[in-house]
């Protein structure tokens, strides 16, 4: 593929928003390994979250993440954007002449070369920059080292445009490139929602993500404390755990006890311990009893 996915209000101006995402290098996208097809429905549903919050993708064409962007936006209903670096004429490349006909349809094909002009690699690096003018953002989905996506994120930046990534695995080379805009002035990503928080109106924030609510999680806290400071894997005094729960030993008993009637600790003779379904229940998140 090659260079940049992103969303933009490059139709007409009744076109409400713009963001944008870049891809990889050409040469990354013809390898077929399992994590770029991963990558390229990472992309497809970032596309898709945008176009259906009304964003316009842009896109460079190409194969690998910058098809699956155009591709994400086309079954959304929703427009996109093709950057060519070539004239409009020629669809480049030419596997992919149904998809910018496609795109054509519905949404944009453009280009800054005068038609019948071929593409060459120069011209894809200078049609980097275009798209990063096009767009409000940019999101960097799958980058090597040197990847053609990176100019386009640079580009962004130098116009003041929102540059984004999305973290992939750090054994990963075609991740590289994009954990190196994180550690600069890239924001991390992973989906539409995200995208919009950084380049969309003020208010319109991503939903807050939270872990599921546990059984132990309803416990009042002092319960909960007085659960937290029993030992895993032998049973304790009274004493050890008021100490532990920085609380009185009659205020300790008493929560043993409630925690007793719930399932989560036994007596053992003088001590207290976690009930073996209550130590089960850490690990998948299932009520004790």
């Amino acid at each position: 593929m090659s260079h940049a996915p992103s969303t933009t209000n490059t139709t007409c101006t009744t076109r409400r928003r713009e963001a944008s995402y870049t891809a990889s290098h050409l040469w990354v996208t013809r390898q077929c390994t399992t994590l770029s097809r991963a990558r390229e429905n990472v992309a497809a549903a970032l596309a898709g979250g945008l176009a259906e919050r009304g964003w316009v993708v842009v896109s460079g064409g190409a194969y690998g993440i910058d098809g699956a962007a155009h591709r994400g936006a086309l079954a959304a209903r929703g427009a996109t954007v093709a950057v060519l670096a070539c004239g409009v004429d020629r669809p480049y490349p030419r596997g992919h002449a149904a998809l910018i006909g496609r795109i054509a349809e519905q949404g944009l094909v453009v280009g800054e070369l005068p038609p019948g002009d071929h593409p060459t690699p120069s011209r894809f690096i200078l049609r980097n920059r275009v798209i990063a003018a096009l767009t409000r953002g940019t999101v960097v989905v799958e980058a090597a080292h040197r990847s053609g996506s990176l100019s386009t994120a640079r580009a962004a930046q130098r116009l003041g445009r929102f540059t984004m990534g999305v973290p992939g695995p750090v054994t990963s080379a075609l991740s590289a490139g994009v954990h190196e805009l994180l550690r600069g002035e890239a924001a991390l990503v992973t989906d539409a929602a995200e995208v919009v928080e950084l380049v969309g109106d003020i208010g319109e924030l991503a939903p807050v993500r939270r872990g599921p609510v546990l059984p132990r999680d309803l416990l009042d806290p002092p319960v909960r404390a007085v659960l937290a400071a029993l030992p895993g894997d032998r049973a304790a005094p009274a004493g050890e755990i008021a100490l532990g729960a920085r609380t009185t030993r009659d205020e300790a008993i008493a929560r043993l006890y409630e925690l007793r009637a719930l399932g989560y600790v036994e007596r053992h003779g003088d001590g207290w311990k976690l009930t073996r379904q209550a130590v089960m229940s850490v690990r998948t998140g299932r009520d004790p009893r």
